[in-house]
């Protein structure tokens, strides 16, 4: 394999940092300092990335809409959000009465823990990833899923009718949905033969998994893509949400900074499903590559890996903004028909037709 210079990269860095660590102090305490600095920088990141994305979705909603958006607090309202954010911060948190306290006080966390469990494997850039796991994708799998405990403990312990509603929606929503966006991971499963998600961002080095499994990786694509969105509660399939029928949802209790936590997660779910999406699918932080084009695929790597990541995301989140301000709501029966009638048999037979081209040896690299 060829090997290219990749300039304004992080892996070195890193690599000097642990070994400097591990020449002036035992390796328990150098591993240690490197995990709080990891964690310090993962929260960081959580935050900003949350902050840019409320921003850039009030604009394109407001492009999508024919008007201006965000235009007053710093120039083009770039620091709007910033303000929110300290708003939010100092509100005062309305305490409700007849509520069920622990529950109703750990549904947040439970909401920013699993978004942020999942946050932390994701594969940034070469070298950039928390958690590497050699399950990754049933690991990302598994702790997504926590995220619907939250939102279920915030419905039941805020005792009012709407919160119920809407986190029975929410719960039905998320359940049928995860086993369609599960079972279109299991199809690039199947696919690459790993579950590791560095392993497949490298099995894409010449061939996207979007192209490479023909048919039936295009089908799984756009199957997560509709799961994803389905699976963070955006329109059109904000029921658990709907404002004109239970006022704010499964949420409609929460005030402050716990009502924070909920937008925060929101948003960084979007962002979670949009990375997941682009690692498995898009080839994720690795360049374009062409066989054989040396002088290409070193231009192509003088882009930095991370710069790959976040515009193949990017695009990715714009599609999902895109959706949700092109389509009216749909009804409870019509989201649950889609899945269970629709998305969940095409599925199964599109796993099926994945094992049938793998094991023909028809996929691209296969072929070539």
């Amino acid at each position: 394999m060829t090997h290219y210079s990749q300039p304004l990269e992080f892996t070195g860095l890193t690599r000097w940092f642990d070994s400097a660590l591990r020449s002036v102090m035992p390796d328990f305490w150098a591993i240690f300092i490197e995990l709080v600095i990891v964690g310090i920088a993962l929260l960081a990141t959580y935050a900003v990335i949350a902050m840019i994305l409320i921003y850039v979705e009030r604009k394109i909603t407001a492009f999508f809409q024919a008007r201006i958006g965000p235009n007053r607090v710093g120039k083009y309202g770039i620091f709007q959000t910033v303000a929110d954010v300290l708003k939010i911060l100092i509100k005062e948190i309305i305490h409700v009465n007849k509520v069920d306290k622990f529950l109703f006080y750990a549904a947040p966390f439970f909401i920013i823990v699993a978004s942020m469990l999942t946050f932390g494997a994701i594969p940034f850039g070469k070298g950039l990833q928390a958690v590497d796991f050699n399950i990754g994708v049933f690991y990302v799998t598994a702790v997504s899923s926590l995220g619907i405990i939250g939102v279920l403990l915030a419905g039941w312990s805020s005792n009012n009718k709407y919160s119920m509603i809407g986190a029975m929606r929410s719960g039905a929503q998320f359940v049928s949905y995860e086993l369609s966006g599960g079972f279109a991971l299991m199809t690039i499963v199947v696919l690459t033969g790993t579950m590791q998600l560095s392993g497949m961002v490298e099995t894409q080095r010449y061939c996207w998994n979007l192209f490479n499994g023909h048919i039936a990786s295009f089908v799984a694509f756009i199957i997560y893509l509709i799961s994803g969105h389905a699976e963070t509660n955006r329109g059109p399939f904000d029921l658990p949400e709907a404002e004109s029928e239970l006022t704010a949802g499964y949420h409609t209790e929460y005030s402050g900074l716990q009502f924070g936590f909920f937008y925060l997660a929101e948003y960084l779910n979007m962002f979670v499903i949009a990375a997941i999406a682009a690692t498995v699918f898009l080839g994720g932080w690795m360049p374009i590559q062409i066989k054989g084009w040396d002088a290409f695929n070193q231009i192509m790597w003088y882009i930095p890996s991370y710069v790959w990541f976040f515009g193949k995301t990017g695009v990715l989140i714009f599609i999902s903004l895109w959706v949700r301000w092109s389509f009216p709501r749909l009804r409870i029966d019509q989201l649950l028909n889609l899945e269970w009638k629709y998305l969940l048999p095409i599925n199964l037979v599109n796993i099926l037709l994945m094992v049938i081209l793998v094991l023909s040896g028809l996929t691209l690299t296969q072929i070539f």
